[in-house]
């Protein structure tokens, strides 16, 4: 299958998140209207919701996957507070990453112990989030940055060196920690973390 350089996102927030509107996934697909793009916007509430939005994503022509969750070291949760930790979670998405790249908007998730699960023989392009708690204020506006600059940079599609240097970019403007893990033949694992300053 040809995919699309299109961006599903996939939200599940905490109740008090959704009283007071923060809707990342949905704040960022509009920001990516204003590039012309069409954006797939998910939002779940439960475990069964999330495993059909994934099921969706993997049939749909869109390169890019966006979950906007809360996570923590062990993996992360729905809105209803059912978790789903590291090995679940690659279970649920590696049959889906082939050619395609992960974007990960949840606090703590991502780092060795996550691309070790995901990366391996998934065939998927890149993993990218935060490795430490980030503000949501500060979230959607490093996303939406680098949404920005990917996509101003290269419409059609996004590359390893564009994106190194613009992640490294919005890291340093708003003093967040991601991580950046790419596909890497040459890697005896086959995948590297891409060191972000």
């Amino acid at each position: 299958m040809r995919y699309l350089p299109e961006v599903f996102f996939i939200e599940s927030l905490q109740p008090e998140d959704e009283g007071n509107g923060r809707f990342e996934g949905s704040y960022l697909s509009g920001i990516l209207g204003l590039h012309g793009k069409h954006p797939v916007y998910r939002y779940v509430r439960t475990r069964d919701d999330f495993e059909q939005a994934v099921a969706e994503f993997g049939n749909s022509e869109c390169r890019y996957l966006h979950i906007s969750a809360h996570g923590e070291a062990e993996g992360m949760n729905t809105t209803n507070g059912e978790e789903i930790d590291f090995d679940e979670l690659a279970g649920l998405l590696r049959p889906h990453l082939h050619n395609r790249r992960l974007f990960l908007s949840a606090c703590s998730m991502v780092h060795k112990d996550l691309a070790e699960e995901i990366m391996p023989g998934s065939g998927c392009y890149s993993l990218v989030g935060p490795t430490e708690d980030i503000r949501f204020t500060d979230s959607a506006v490093v996303w939406s940055s680098m949404y920005h600059l990917l996509f101003r940079e290269n419409a059609e599609r996004v590359t390893r060196g564009p994106m190194q240097d613009i992640l490294q970019k919005v890291c340093a403007l708003f003093s967040v920690k991601f991580a950046f893990f790419t596909t890497d033949s040459k890697a005896q694992r086959g995948y590297s973390e891409v060191r972000i300053q």
